[in-house]
């Protein structure tokens, strides 16, 4: 048996999958916390990491890794390749005037959707490096190579080799690499930082990394204690939509919509796209096509924070959501606890609308809080403009039975589910045994059963929705 392993270094923590390279089958598995906040120090990544390979009992017997992590991570290098200041990650909201600035600078938003597919929100690596420069200048001059999570990590795992790469879809949200072109806009880079620095070689989807070489850098290896053999093979790892757009085996059709610490909706292309009005974000994916993509700041902690104010769990939460009427009673949840990228309002706050007596329940909050999470998603999804014949539900919101039974309603379309499981790992995992390979497309994995969920559209709960998210 051939062993691949997948990671997937997300916001809140790293995962480690192994699985049979021709077949899919799981082998093992680790996981390890991240800290919380928006930015971090990467080498809490590199620990974390060698805490879940630990849990998964090593890889001195896997034949190639491959490393997605999550999106637009702003990781600056000095010219010794030494980190210059914490990682400021996709959700760190205080580059918001920086992105404004840059898209005026550049004519407006349909100018950034022609030059590189997406139009740069606070979220973006170009935002950050705007931001860099005119609040820490200092720290701007000494940046001399700018990569992203996932090619720092797997440059580690490299043991510093060379310089960093990264592949297609990552590099697609940066806000300076064009989909279309399949180029750096280094002006643009320029632009935002003042300067160009090193950039990472973007790799095409089954070109290699490189190897394994941790025994050559004692410092990278300061790490776990399982076996860790040199000379695996790196794959050129992904950004972690593109990596479950792989992991759960979306097709040209399907629609996807994840519900993780973001919620993403999102759909495999063979065209790029440039949305003016930047609610699409036209990225690449992993395989050499594209991944139009609409991203929210607020998925699953709605449901935590409901739990939390009416003190229960998660399904406990669900249960009482699923007791309660359809449409909550006219209670209205309108979910941007934590700002909102799309619509792009980093400096909005969440509400209820429709407080009554007979609405001040455990149960109508429950159920608005599930409906106000859903509804937030399908205007990702109607954003998209497509009209596929089903809607693939995953991430860790997906696992609540009262999310899977009422997402038919406000979807207006069936939902499959497939089988719970670390799609962005898996998908990382799968790129792995492609560079194995070596054949023309990913290899066809088996997958787990996957739930099928319908129910019958409930329209009223959109458009109350509708009405109540103008209001904030």
């Amino acid at each position: 048996m051939t062993l691949v392993a997948g990671v997937d270094s997300s916001t809140q923590s790293c995962k480690v999958v192994i699985r049979d390279a021709e077949t899919g089958a799981l082998v093992r598995q680790g996981r390890a916390a991240h800290p919380d906040g928006t930015e971090v120090d990467p080498e809490a990544w590199w620990t974390a990491l060698g805490e879940a390979v630990d849990q998964a009992g090593g890889l001195d017997d896997v034949a190639a890794v491959g490393v997605a992590a999550q999106q637009h991570g702003m990781v600056c290098l000095d010219e010794s390749g030494q980190v210059v200041r914490d990682a400021l990650l996709w959700n760190d909201t205080r580059s918001a005037q920086a992105a404004a600035d840059l898209v005026a600078e550049l004519g407006g938003p349909a100018a950034w959707a022609a030059a590189v597919g997406s139009v740069p929100v606070a979220s973006f690596t170009v935002s950050k490096l705007r931001w860099l420069a005119e609040h820490e200048p200092d720290s701007a001059r000494r940046t001399a190579s700018v990569c992203l999570p996932h090619d720092w990590l797997t440059w580690r795992l490299a043991g510093r080799s060379g310089a960093p790469v990264t592949d297609r879809g990552d590099a697609s949200g940066t806000g300076y690499w064009s989909p279309a072109t399949g180029s750096y806009r280094t002006d643009l880079l320029k632009a935002a930082l003042g300067s160009v620095p090193q950039l990472p070689r973007v790799l095409g989807p089954r070109d290699g990394a490189g190897e394994v070489r941790l025994a050559r850098d004692p410092r990278a290896r300061a790490w776990g204690s399982a076996p860790v053999q040199d000379g695996a093979l790196l794959a050129p790892g992904t950004g972690d939509n593109m990596a479950a757009a792989l992991g759960v085996g979306a097709r040209p059709g399907d629609v996807v919509v994840s519900i993780g610490t973001s919620g993403t909706a999102f759909a495999v292309a063979e065209a790029p796209s440039a949305d003016p009005s930047g609610a699409v974000a036209g990225f690449a994916d992993a395989t050499g096509r594209f991944l139009p993509l609409v991203c929210t700041l607020n998925a699953a902690r709605v449901l935590d924070a409901a739990a939390r104010m009416l003190g229960v769990g998660l399904d406990r939460l669900g249960e009482l959501a699923l007791a309660a009427p359809p449409g909550a009673g006219g209670l209205v949840c309108v979910p941007y606890l934590e700002g909102e990228r799309t619509p792009n309002l980093p400096d909005a706050t969440g509400s209820l609308h429709g407080l009554t007596l007979e609405t001040s329940t455990p149960g109508h909050l429950a159920r608005a809080a599930v409906e106000g999470m859903l509804c937030h998603l399908a205007d990702a999804f109607d954003a998209l403009g497509l009209d596929p014949a089903r809607v693939l539900l995953v991430g860790g919101g997906a696992r609540s039975e009262a999310v899977r039974r009422i997402a038919p309603a406000v979807f207006g379309r069936p939902v499959v589910v497939p089988e719970p499981g670390e799609y962005v790992a898996d998908g990382a995992a799968r790129q792995a045994a492609w560079l194995l390979g070596g054949t023309d497309e990913p290899p066809v994995w088996e997958g787990g059963a996957s739930a099928r969920y319908e129910a019958d559209p409930f329209p009223e709960i959109r458009a109350r929705y509708a009405e109540a998210r103008p209001l904030g």
